[in-house]
């Protein structure tokens, strides 16, 4: 099982505000446990709302909403995507996570969606060859 583990914003991080040194250090030693276990398979610190951008959607029409974003509490700071036999062993590895904050705060755990989900059918069928393409690209 694939899980997303998402970190919030917080006023530093939308401000733009690095992570102490000693923050960056013991994450960095967290993510190597992650590695060696082979439970990491991505993750990244996102840059702040200021520098985004949100699509929204009107029926068929497109329009764009360039940040910053007012809700902190609602956007992500960072994330992680792990591998994990279930979420009770997802939950064990990100309670030993460090604390990404410098104050009280909370990290979120969701299960990614997998093809094998969703029963079999030709729209799943095209998404499962365009993983497989996608694959080939990695090197």
């Amino acid at each position: 099982m694939r899980f997303m583990v998402l970190v919030k914003a917080t006023k530093d991080s939308e401000a733009g505000k690095m992570p102490s040194e000693e923050l960056l250090s013991a994450m960095a030693r967290f993510n190597e446990e992650l590695v060696k276990a082979g439970v990491m398979l991505d993750g990244n610190g996102l840059q702040p709302s200021s520098k985004g951008a949100r699509i929204r959607f009107t029926g068929d029409k497109r329009s764009v909403i360039d940040g910053p974003f007012a809700e902190t509490k609602e956007l992500v700071a960072g994330y992680w995507i792990i591998q994990a036999k279930s979420k009770a062993e997802a939950i064990e590895w990100m309670k030993r996570c460090p604390n990404p904050y410098q104050q009280d705060g909370e990290i979120e755990i969701r299960q990614i969606f997998e093809l094998e989900d969703f029963g079999e059918s030709p729209a799943v069928e095209h998404h499962r060859k365009l993983g497989e393409q996608i694959g080939k690209g990695k090197s």
